[in-house]
């Protein structure tokens, strides 16, 4: 049993490494993208940075949900669901702001 739980514990190890380097890679594009479209004055800049920070908070996420599986002491699991759960509302209120930005787009008049 040790064998596998080591091997379990590795490849967890290494997946959510994968997941967090993904997730502030997206974000930091989105970023970046974000800056560039505002310096060109693009309408659609505010929606094009939301959905890059949800994509890349997506990521966050996974890489946290996946931690629940090598948590060993209740501390842990408080801390890594405070952490789910910010990050989920995170998303939740980014979401929010797609949506009322893609409304805000859409009625705006065409030039």
């Amino acid at each position: 049993m040790g064998i596998a739980e080591h091997v379990l514990e590795s490849v967890v190890s290494w997946a959510i490494l994968l997941f967090e380097y993904v997730g502030v890679a997206v974000i930091a594009v989105a970023g970046v993208q974000g800056v560039w479209r505002y310096v060109r004055r693009d309408p659609l800049t505010r929606l094009t940075l939301a959905k890059g920070l949800s994509l890349g908070l997506e990521f966050k996420l996974g890489s946290e949900i996946l931690r629940t599986v090598i948590v060993r002491e209740f501390r842990e699991i408080g801390l890594v669901g405070a952490i789910i759960l910010l990050r989920a509302a995170l998303t939740v209120l980014i979401h929010w702001e797609i949506k009322n930005e893609e409304q805000a787009t859409t009625e705006l008049p065409k030039q």
